[in-house]
C-alpha cells in the first residue's frame, strides 16, 4: 500500500465517520418530532457502510497497472429505522388520536448518544492512522538529509 492510498483510507473513513455523526444529530434533534412532510412521526436513520471498490476492468486493470489499490468505505445507503414507533399516552398533545394516544419517533437518545460516541471513537482512530502515516512519511524523508 502507498503512502496516498494509506491517506485515502483514512480520508474516507473520516467522511463516512462525519456523516454518520450527522445522521445521529438529526435523529436526536428529531425526537419529539410527531409529525414530518410525508405526515407521520419522524422514523430513526441509519446508515449502512460498505467497502469502497470499483469493480469493472477498466478500474480493476488500472488499479494492477498503477500498483494501486482502491480501500477505504464508502456509505452505500442511508435507511429508515423498521423499529415500530412509540405510542405515548397525551391527550393535550395536537397529534393525539380519539384515545388519546401519540405516536412518536423510534429515537431513544441513550442508544443515539451511544453511537456518537462510537463514531466519535471510529473519527478519531482515522485521524490517528492518518498522523502516523503522515509521521512515517517524513521521517522517510529526512532519511535522505
Amino acid at each position: 500500500m502507498s503512502f496516498f492510498n494509506s491517506m485515502n483510507v483514512s480520508s474516507t473513513g473520516l467522511t463516512a465517520q462525519r456523516l454518520r455523526m450527522d445522521i445521529i444529530s438529526q435523529n436526536i434533534a428529531n425526537v419529539n418530532t410527531t409529525k414530518t412532510k410525508n405526515g407521520g412521526p419522524y422514523r430513526r436513520k441509519v446508515i449502512l457502510f460498505e467497502e469502497q471498490n470499483n469493480n469493472n476492468f477498466k478500474s480493476i486493470l488500472n488499479d494492477k497497472l498503477d500498483n494501486n489499490s482502491n480501500g477505504g468505505v464508502k456509505v452505500s445507503k442511508i435507511i429508515e429505522d423498521t423499529k415500530p414507533l412509540k405510542r405515548v399516552y397525551d391527550p393535550s398533545h395536537p397529534e393525539a388520536n380519539d384515545d388519546g394516544y401519540v405516536l412518536m419517533p423510534n429515537v431513544n437518545t441513550v442508544e443515539e448518544m451511544v453511537n456518537m460516541i462510537s463514531a466519535n471513537r471510529s473519527y478519531e482512530a482515522n485521524v490517528t492512522a492518518l498522523n502516523a502515516s503522515k509521521s512515517m512519511a517524513m521521517k522517510s524523508l529526512e532519511i535522505g538529509k
